[in-house]
């Protein structure tokens, strides 16, 4: 069953961003995600709300780095970031007509611009938000699927298959992640095994957070901000990653007190050393976090799902969330996926808490 757009804008609206009556709406996306966002405007207006609506074309964005004069990449438009500071919600929707539409452009341009937007990107932390994705050809094609199954595995994971609802299959998911959390809080040394992995963690006094749906929709995973200098060891993630639409493939990092050493890449060097680059923070680790979802069960290419795939693991490199008590600041937040599910094993203070990817 692929999404029924009237259900998901409900979920979204109701469940994922607790809208509130005046409150004002953000909602970016694409064109692609036209039958999603009409009924999100319907959803908002029925909640009593203002929704605000800001749709890229196809090509819009590869044409704002063709054509961008240097300091407007330098800059961020006075408009978009007063947006920020004045809506009290945020819903991002991915939905490319081209995943691999920036590949293309200079690393450099991306970085720059990346920078400059980090004013948005904080205010947008401040705020009641979440990301989702709406399914299209560029996507499907990138899993591996024909878009008719993409759909019905994007249904799955959004668990709006389920035959007791959805809010109340993410409740359900949410109270496992919230004893899985208690467990976790009371952790000193994590310890992450695999095939070419071997990296401990220190999360003792960090704050474990239950993502239950409420941010990323779908979710399906409990995250913390190891302590800044801790992360030692060696990790070669085994998830491939898109961002930007660049292909990265293969990265193993070595990290000494919480720093990154040494990166390499099967694929993707440059794009790589290029993120590493991108402020004081790029090089240390914001986010450990560990994936719940198994109505993923397969990489697809993009981030938002592949994190939350049950029996994984990702670190992120640059930014920390706030509220798990992690302080590394950069303009960067690149989460990178190490599979479990072989192999692998998650030990917390020396005690085994999954093994192939499954909780004991």
């Amino acid at each position: 069953m692929a999404p029924d757009p009237a259900a998901f804008a409900d979920l979204l609206v109701g469940y994922c961003l607790d809208v509130q009556p005046q409150q004002q709406v953000l909602v970016r996306s694409t064109s692609l995600a036209a039958p999603l966002l009409i009924e999100l405007q319907r959803a908002i207006l029925a909640a009593d709300a203002w929704p605000t609506m800001r749709i890229e074309v196809p090509g819009q964005a590869r044409a704002f780095y063709d054509h961008a004069k240097e300091w407007q990449l330098e800059e961020v438009a006075p408009l978009a970031l007063h947006e920020a500071k004045k809506c009290e919600r945020v819903l991002g929707i991915q939905a490319p007509d081209d995943v691999r539409e920036l590949a293309g452009v200079d690393p450099d341009r991306l970085l720059r611009a990346r920078r400059a937007r980090k004013p948005i990107q904080d205010q947008t932390m401040r705020k009641r938000w979440c990301s989702t994705l709406w399914p299209t050809p560029s996507l499907a094609a990138a899993s591996g699927l024909e878009l008719e199954e993409y759909a019905d595995f994007v249904a799955q994971a959004l668990f709006l298959d389920r035959p007791e609802g959805p809010v109340r299959a993410w409740q359900e998911l949410g109270a496992f992640q919230a004893q899985l959390a208690k467990r976790l809080e009371k952790a000193s040394t994590i310890r992450v095994e695999a095939d070419g992995t071997d990296v401990t963690l220190t999360t003792k006094g960090r704050s474990w957070v239950n993502s239950d749906g409420k941010r990323n929709m779908p979710s399906g995973e409990v995250f913390t901000g190891p302590r800044e200098d801790s992360a030692s060891g060696r990790i070669r993630f085994t998830v491939p990653s898109s961002p930007a639409g660049v292909e990265v493939h293969g990265v193993e990092l070595e990290l000494r007190d919480g720093e990154v050493l040494t990166a390499r890449a099967d694929e993707g060097q440059e794009y790589l050393d290029r993120a590493l680059s991108t402020d004081d923070g790029a090089r240390r680790i914001g986010e450990l976090g560990i994936g719940t979802n198994y109505g993923i069960d397969r990489p697809t290419g993009t981030i938002l799902l592949d994190e939350k795939m049950g029996g994984t693991v990702h670190l992120a490199l640059g930014r920390a969330y706030p509220e798990t008590g992690g302080t590394n600041e950069s303009a960067l937040h690149w989460d990178l996926i190490c599979d479990l599910r072989s192999g692998g094993r998650i030990t917390v203070d020396g005690e085994l808490l999954q093994e192939d990817g499954r909780f004991l």
